[in-house]
Order: C-alpha cells, then structure tokens, then sequence
C-alpha cells in the first residue's frame, strides 16, 4: 500500500517527474472544473430542480452560514476561497475509494501548499478591509515587543494547519494497511467507510479553521478601530 503519493513516479521525462500527488491535484481540479460546469450549465429555480443542484444548493447555504456565524460578516467576499478548499479536499478524500487512486491530501506537499494559501489570504483580506498601515499596526499592539510572538503565532498556526490535515488523512491510510494485513475481507471495508467519513469532516475543519483566522484578522482591525473611536470621543 502506498502510504505516500510523493514516492510513487507515475513519469519521467529528464529532471521532470510526474508522481501521483501532481497527478491526483491536477485529477481532483479537473473533476471539480468539469461537475461545476455540468452543473450550473441549466440552473432551474422553482420547486423541482435538479439533484446535483440541489446537492450544490446545500454546500453553498451551509458554508454561507458558517461563514457568516464565525466571521460576522456577509459571506459573499469568503466564500469563493472558503468554498474551493472545501470541496477540494473533500473530493481528494472521496475519492480515496477510488481503487489506485491516492489522494493528494496524503501528501505533506498538498497539505502545505493549502495551508499557506490560507497564511497569504489572512492578511490580503485584513490589508483589503482596513488598509496596509492598519494591519501593520496590529502586529506592534500593545506593545512592539509583541511582533516576534505574533510572527511566530502565524508560522506556527500555518504548520499546524498542514500537519493536522496531513496526520489525519496519513493515520487512516496506515490504519486501512494494517488491517487488510490481518483481516482483508471485513475491517477494510469498514474502515474505509470511516476515512470517508473522516474525509468530509477534516475538509470541513480545515475550511472553518481558515475562516476563524481569517475572521481574527479582520475581527481585530475593526476592535481596534473601534477602540481608537471611542478613545477619541472620550477625550474630546
């Protein structure tokens, strides 16, 4: 079983390697691609519409609403980088089933590339909702003492975010080993059954982690702004 897609070289062209974490990534976006345009291609609206469309109707509604519950806010600006690591990581897991797939999400690699898309869309979205000098100023609050802690708070959130991805998508894969090892007809398929189901819930973990820290970003420029305020009128 292969517990890394990192190692499996599907093709080899000189120093250029195709294994299956590029194989599986570029599989996963394909397939996305492809449903999101079978899908919206004939939206219908009324009481009967179509089942993936409704399928795609409850991912959206349920994403908005978490958005709007963590971060406070209208959860159209969020939802397009909330909603894409969401499926694509849920689709990576689901189709683990596959047989000779690997999903991508197996790969540190993957897990990493995702969590520093997250590192980079916390402060985008704080320096588009209060400004560069603003979110800058963050970061010397209270004191400019704090700036190593804080710069040390983000790396190390953004490793954590990987690892716990990565650590829980790995361990189920080592687990299925295991057991088809000892019992290849029944504990498999079980357990299977489990990753996908761990699969969903880990998609869904990552997508509102990056929500909260995104929702801390902005939340705390605005508690600031708010305080300057108040301080202001107070004086005056």
């Amino acid at each position: 079983m292969i517990l890394n897609p990192d190692t499996l070289v599907l093709l080899e062209i000189g120093p250029l390697r195709l294994n299956a974490t590029i194989a599986g990534t570029w599989l996963v976006m394909l397939l996305l691609a492809g449903g999101s345009w079978l899908v919206t291609r004939r939206l219908q609206t009324g009481p009967r519409i179509a089942r993936w469309q409704n399928l795609l109707e409850v991912v959206v509604v349920t994403l908005s609403n978490n958005i709007r519950e963590i971060g406070q806010r209208t959860p159209e600006r969020y939802l397009p980088l909330i909603g894409t690591l969401f499926l694509f990581i849920a689709a990576a897991n689901l189709l683990a089933i596959v047989p000779g797939f690997v999903a991508p999400t197996a790969s540190l690699s993957t897990t990493s590339a995702l969590a520093i898309c997250v590192l980079v869309a916390v402060p985008v979205y704080g320096i588009t909702e209060k400004g560069l000098g603003a979110y800058l100023l963050d970061y010397l609050r209270p004191t400019p003492l704090m700036l190593p802690f804080k710069l040390i708070g983000e790396i190390s959130r953004t490793i954590a975010l990987a690892l716990r991805l990565y650590g829980n998508i790995m361990s189920g894969t080592l687990i299925v080993g295991s057991l088809l090892s000892v019992a290849p007809f029944l504990f498999p398929i079980v357990m299977q059954l489990l990753g996908l189901l761990t699969g969903m819930i880990q998609a869904y973990i990552f997508a509102v982690l990056a929500m909260v820290y995104i929702a801390s970003a902005v939340s705390a420029h605005d508690r600031i702004h708010n305080n300057d305020s108040s301080a202001d009128e107070a004086a005056s």
